[in-house]
């Protein structure tokens, strides 16, 4: 059984993958606004993954016998002033929930929490993935540069993105224990 501050401190982590749900819907929404269909394709699908991975928290939290919590979620910013710059802030925020993801990791070894720990590997390569998605997605924008044709490629492409979700994410009552 996960300690009381272990169950805390998943809890931030569910409001902070549900912000970034937010945050990629946001940006979804502004790339439908300015005309870039494949972009806002590629954060809705980034959207879908976001609440996946808060869900795995809400799953997990459960199976352990833990009360999940839900808080409060920051308002994301509505308006971006390209896509570069959309793609900037997202790596900056995975490096953020990367941060997050391995201070849980140190926090579960400390309290040799090793159920804990276990569970949390998925998302410690889960977030070298999303790292990478955007590393390759600015590579190529910078590539582009203010070349209007290769912004349209590079939409096309991101629109091509498809949502998989992920192995073991049940509804509540159908495979995981939850505590009364």
């Amino acid at each position: 059984m996960a300690s009381k501050k272990m169950i805390e401190a998943l809890n931030d982590q569910i409001n902070a993958e549900t912000y970034s749900a937010y945050l990629y819907l946001s940006m979804s929404a502004y790339c439908t606004f300015i005309g870039l269909k494949g972009a806002a394709t590629w954060f809705f699908v980034q959207t879908q993954e976001e609440m996946c991975h808060a869900l795995k928290f809400y799953q997990y939290i459960n199976s352990v016998g833990g009360h999940v919590v839900l808080k409060a979620i920051e308002t994301p910013p509505a308006q971006f002033k390209s896509l570069t710059e959309m793609y900037e802030a997202s790596l900056k925020h995975e490096k953020y929930i990367t941060g997050r993801i391995n201070n849980l990791v140190n926090m579960a070894r400390d309290e040799k929490d090793h159920a804990t720990e276990v569970f949390l590997q998925w998302f410690v390569t889960e977030q070298i993935e999303e790292e990478q998605n955007d590393v390759d997605v600015l590579a190529k924008l910078k590539l582009a540069g203010k070349d209007g044709s290769a912004l349209f490629m590079i939409d096309n492409e991101l629109g091509t993105r498809t949502f998989t979700m992920p192995v073991g994410l049940v509804l509540p009552g159908q495979g995981a224990a939850a505590a009364p």
